[in-house]
This record gives structure tokens, C-alpha cells and sequence, in this order.
């Protein structure tokens, strides 16, 4: 049996909305929600810089964001009341608003349960584990030894495949041995 245009316009003008494209509920459906926006379009990050005060030398800095264009950027606002925290900024490098958290406890609070409980489908569940993992080692104070530090660095040398890195992760292992 073919279906003709006519039958399929017929078909779609008797289903409702919530029939086509789902009911919304915000209590039940949020969190799974904000998983899937952040699976494609959120980042988990660990960026490595060097700080010549630090006795290592080099400063790790995790952070969560999501982008999206400004004229859609109420979805961030939903993101940052469901959180409690972070800010919410333009993003000059590609025209965007962003919603980031770079704070240590809100991430390890309210951002990494979330993902915890809500993971998402993609390989980026995995940079989200290794984030995970990176943000206890600093809460442990970790990142302030040579031993932790150097295994911060290779958790988030092991994120983001596709991303630009601007310094080697086995020059700064090698750099902060050397200062230890």
C-alpha cells in the first residue's frame, strides 16, 4: 500500500502536538534533556597553562560549557537555573553565548552528579568520566604533587580528541618532574 500525499497530510492534521512530538514534562524530562543538549553541544575541559608562581609550574582548570546562539539562548538560561551556578557570556571565538562553570565544588556538587546520574550516549561520556575523576584528584588536593598533577594531565590529554592543544602533554609530565 503506497501512501499518497493527500493521505499523509490527512494523517498528520489528526495528531496533536503532544501525539507528534511528545508531552514536556519539566520535573521528568529536564535532566534527560540537559544530558542530550550537552552530548552535542557541551564540552567537559581540563586546560593545562603554565604559572610560573605555582611550585609545579603549571596550573590545571577544569570547566564545563555549553554554547548556543544568542537568539536561542534561552535553553542556557534553563541550564544555569537547573544548576544553580555558572555564567552565562558571549563567546567571541565562534559567536555564540556560552554557559560555563570553573568553579571546583559547583562542579563537583551539582555539575558532575548530574552526569552521574543522567549520562550521556556519546563518546563524550567518557571525557565526562575522566573529568570526573580529575575534579575529585583536585578536591584531594592532587594537582599541588608531581605525581597528581602528571596524572591530571594525562586524564585530560585523553579528552576531547578533537581539540587544539597548545602544549605536549609528555613536555609538561616532563617539565613538572623536573621541578618536583
Amino acid at each position: 500500500m503506497s501512501v499518497t500525499l493527500q493521505r499523509y497530510v490527512a494523517g498528520v492534521a489528526n495528531l496533536s502536538l503532544a501525539q507528534h512530538a511528545g508531552s514536556w514534562s519539566r520535573s521528568n524530562d529536564l535532566e534527560s534533556y540537559i544530558s542530550g543538549y550537552f552530548d552535542g553541544e557541551g564540552c567537559f575541559t581540563v586546560s593545562i597553562s603554565p604559572r610560573p608562581t605555582l611550585k609545579l609550574g603549571w596550573e590545571a582548570r577544569p570547566s564545563a560549557s555549553v554554547s548556543q546562539n544568542a537568539d536561542r539562548s534561552q535553553v542556557l538560561d534553563l541550564i544555569q537555573a537547573h544548576f544553580g551556578c555558572g555564567t552565562i557570556r558571549p563567546d567571541r571565538s565562534d559567536r555564540t553565548v556560552k554557559w560555563e562553570v570553573r568553579k571546583l565544588a559547583q562542579l563537583r556538587e551539582r555539575v558532575v552528579p548530574h552526569f552521574v546520574q543522567h549520562p550521556m550516549l556519546s563518546r563524550k561520556q567518557e571525557d565526562f568520566e575522566r573529568f570526573a575523576i580529575v575534579c575529585e584528584l583536585m578536591a584531594h588536593k592532587k594537582h599541588r604533587t608531581a605525581l597528581g598533577l602528571a596524572q591530571i594531565v594525562e586524564l585530560a590529554a585523553g579528552m576531547n580528541p578533537s581539540g587544539k592543544r597548545r602544549y605536549e602533554p609528555n613536555e609538561i609530565i616532563e617539565e613538572i618532574k623536573m621541578k618536583a
